[in-house]
C-alpha cells in the first residue's frame, strides 16, 4: 500500500461526484418513465440506446470498446503491460420494467468514473483496466438472468442461453441480432478470457448501511438462490354451466399449491425468502373456467444445506396439491451460497479507511454478476447506501456523496489491482 499511496491520493483528486452524477441522470432517460422510473430491458432499443450512450463516452476517454458474442460490453484502458489479464470492474445497465435509476447502472458508470479519472491523473496502470457492461443481469426480459457473466465465465452453455425467449416469443439469438447490427462498428472479442480480479460497485438494495449512516459496504458475500418455473395444465371450460364437481380449474388449482408452498417454505426467524414474482393465467378471459396457469418461484438462502432441503421439497409440494390437473416443476438456476475473496476484501478495507470512509462488512441477499467471476479470479462487491432500501421501484434512489464514495473506493482498488504483483495476486486466490 505505501508505494501505491502517492498516485491513490492523486487518482483520488480527480474522481468527480457531479460528473457521476451527471451521467445517472444523463443514463437514466433512456428508458424513462414517470418522474424517476427506468424500463431498460436487456437487449431491448433502450437497452441499445444506452450502450450506445456508454460507448460515447468511453471513446471521449481514449478507452477502447468491444463487444463479445454474449453482446457483454467492454471499454479497455490499456496498461503498460497489456499482456497482461485485465481488471474488471462494473456491473449492469438493463432494469426491471419498474425499476429505478441506480441499479446496475451505477456500478458501470462508477467504473467509467474511475477510468477517467486514471486518464485524469495521468496514471497508466501496469495491467488494463476494462469497464464491463454485462448482459441481462437482471432476467426479467429473459430468464434467468445474470446471463452474460454467466456465459462469460462457462457457468452456462451460449447455445442453451440464445435459445431462450422472453414472454413475447423472441429468442434471445434473434434480440442479439438486432444488438449486433446497431454496434455493426464495435470490435468483436471471443467469450471469455483470463482475469486478474473483478470488482462490482452496487447499491446495497437494503436498508442496513442507511441505517448505521454508513457510506460503504464491503460484501462478504451473496446467499443461495434457486428458481423455478410451475406449470398448471388443466381444462378450459364454460364459467355458467361446468359444475364445479368436474372442473380442472387451473387457477383454482394454483391457489392451492400456493398456499402450500407458503406452509412447506415458511421460516420463524424470516431468512428464507420466498416469492412468487411472475404469474399467468390462460385464457385470461372472464367466463372461462383457466385451462393453464405457469408462475415463477424465486427460493433463497445463506445456508446450502437449508437450500438444498427447502429447493427439494418444491416439486412434491406442487404435486401433492394438483388435484384434477397436471402440475409441472422445472428447476432453472440453482446458485450455490458464496463468498468472496478474503484478500480482495482486507483490501478494500484497508484502502477505504486511506480514503476515510466509513465501511462495514455485509452480506448480499441479491444475486449480482460478481457470483460468476468469483471462481474465475479475486472478485468483490462494493455497496453503498440506498433511500429505505427500495429498489425494483422507481422511487429508488442513491445520494451523490454515497454514488462518489463508492467510485473513490472502486478506483482505489482498481489501481491497486492493476499494480499488483503476481504473487500479491496469487495471495489474493486462496
Amino acid at each position: 500500500m505505501t508505494e501505491l499511496a502517492a498516485p491513490i491520493q492523486r487518482l483520488d483528486a480527480h474522481v468527480s461526484r457531479d460528473r457521476l452524477w451527471s451521467r445517472h441522470m444523463a443514463l437514466a432517460h433512456h428508458g424513462a418513465f414517470g418522474e424517476t422510473g427506468v424500463n431498460r430491458q436487456a437487449l431491448s432499443a433502450e437497452d441499445i440506446a444506452a450502450r450506445a450512450e456508454l460507448v460515447r463516452w468511453g471513446r471521449e476517454i481514449g478507452l477502447e470498446p468491444a463487444v463479445d458474442p454474449i453482446a457483454n460490453l467492454f471499454l479497455r484502458l490499456p496498461g503498460r503491460e497489456p499482456e497482461l489479464p485485465p481488471v474488471l470492474i462494473g456491473s449492469h445497465i438493463d432494469s426491471q420494467p419498474t425499476g429505478g435509476r441506480f441499479d446496475g447502472a451505477f456500478g458501470v458508470l462508477a467504473a467509467l468514473e474511475a477510468l477517467e479519472a486514471m486518464v485524469e491523473a495521468g496514471i497508466r496502470p501496469r495491467r488494463s483496466v476494462e469497464l464491463v457492461a454485462w448482459t441481462n443481469e437482471e432476467g426479467s426480459r429473459f430468464a434467468p438472468g445474470m446471463m452474460g457473466s454467466a456465459a462469460f465465465s462457462g457457468a452456462r452453455a451460449l447455445a442453451d442461453i440464445v435459445a431462450l425467449k422472453d414472454p413475447d416469443g423472441v429468442r434471445v439469438a434473434e434480440a442479439l441480432d438486432a444488438v449486433a447490427a446497431a454496434e455493426a462498428e464495435l470490435p468483436r472479442r471471443p467469450l471469455g478470457f483470463a482475469v486478474a480480479a473483478y470488482v462490482e460497485p452496487h447499491i446495497e438494495q437494503g436498508p442496513i448501511l442507511e441505517a448505521a449512516g454508513i457510506p460503504i459496504g464491503i460484501v462478504s458475500g451473496i446467499q443461495g438462490k434457486r428458481t423455478f418455473r410451475v406449470e398448471i395444465d388443466g381444462a378450459e371450460a364454460h364459467a355458467g354451466t361446468a359444475p364445479h364437481s368436474g372442473r380442472r380449474d387451473a387457477l383454482m388449482t394454483a391457489v392451492d399449491t400456493l398456499a402450500a408452498l407458503r406452509t412447506t417454505l415458511h421460516d420463524d426467524d424470516d431468512v428464507t425468502r420466498f416469492t412468487v414474482g411472475r404469474f399467468t393465467v390462460s385464457p385470461n378471459a372472464p367466463s372461462v373456467v383457466p385451462g393453464r396457469v405457469v408462475f415463477s418461484i424465486d427460493l433463497r438462502h445463506p445456508d446450502a444445506a437449508t437450500l438444498q432441503r427447502l429447493g427439494d421439497a418444491v416439486a412434491p409440494t406442487c404435486r401433492a396439491a394438483a388435484g384434477s390437473c397436471q402440475v409441472g416443476v422445472t428447476e432453472l438456476l440453482h446458485d450455490q451460497p458464496l463468498e468472496f475473496s478474503a484478500g480482495l476484501r482486507a483490501v478494500m478495507r484497508t484502502l477505504a479507511g486511506e480514503l476515510e470512509l466509513s465501511r462495514q462488512d455485509i452480506a448480499s441477499g441479491a444475486g449480482h454478476d460478481a457470483r460468476h467471476l468469483a471462481p474465475l479470479c479475486p472478485a468483490g462487491m462494493i455497496f453503498i447506501p440506498c433511500r429505505g432500501g427500495v429498489s425494483h421501484n422507481e422511487a429508488e434512489y442513491a445520494a451523490p456523496d454515497d454514488l462518489h464514495a463508492g467510485a473513490r473506493l472502486l478506483a482505489a482498488t482498481a489501481l491497486w489491482f492493476a499494480e499488483a504483483s503476481d504473487d500479491e495476486l496469487k495471495e489474493m486466490c486462496r
